[in-house]
């Protein structure tokens, strides 16, 4: 078994353990180190993000003191929800590997493919959706902020 791969599904198995969060673990690869590992704490930290690789981005980024995450690997025990997805790209990592499968997360009871359908619906302009309502408001007053972001010279793109 893949060395980092392994590092993720014990991080994943000792959460089975733990009842802290559901059966993921993750870890970021830089250059053949590891920088950053996760496990899911949803249910102990009530947070609804704290996803396995989401952690372990937060925890690569804190390592190295950065949010660019280039050049790096993440190893994931499961195929990375939609969040996670997003999550990755923001940090500019390019390559995952992942062991278990979106449709292997459904057969246990995750609901990631009702989000996938939703991202998909929304590709389609559908604005009334069961899963969640997005309309856009106040766009003219909200739109001053961008503009003077877009002014200022001393920003940094992320």
């Amino acid at each position: 078994m893949n060395e980092y791969m392994k590092i993720a599904k014990e991080l994943a198995d000792n959460n089975l353990k733990t009842n802290v969060g559901g059966p993921f673990g993750a870890c970021v690869v830089k250059n053949g180190k590891i920088i950053g590992k996760g496990s899911n704490h949803v249910l102990d930290k009530n947070d609804p993000t704290a996803h396995a690789e989401i952690i372990a981005i937060r925890d690569a980024c804190q390592n190295i003191d950065s949010y660019d995450l280039s050049g790096c690997e993440l190893y994931t025990s499961c195929y990375p929800c939609s969040m996670c997805l997003s999550a990755i790209i923001w940090a500019n990592i390019k390559k995952v590997y992942y062991g278990n499968t979106k449709e292997d997360a459904a057969n246990i009871g995750f609901r990631d493919n009702d989000i996938y359908k939703f991202i998909s619906d929304l590709a389609n302009n559908i604005e009334d959706n069961e899963i969640l309502s997005l309309k856009c408001l106040n766009r003219e007053e909200t739109i001053k902020s961008f503009n003077e972001y877009k002014r200022n010279n001393n920003k940094t793109i992320y």
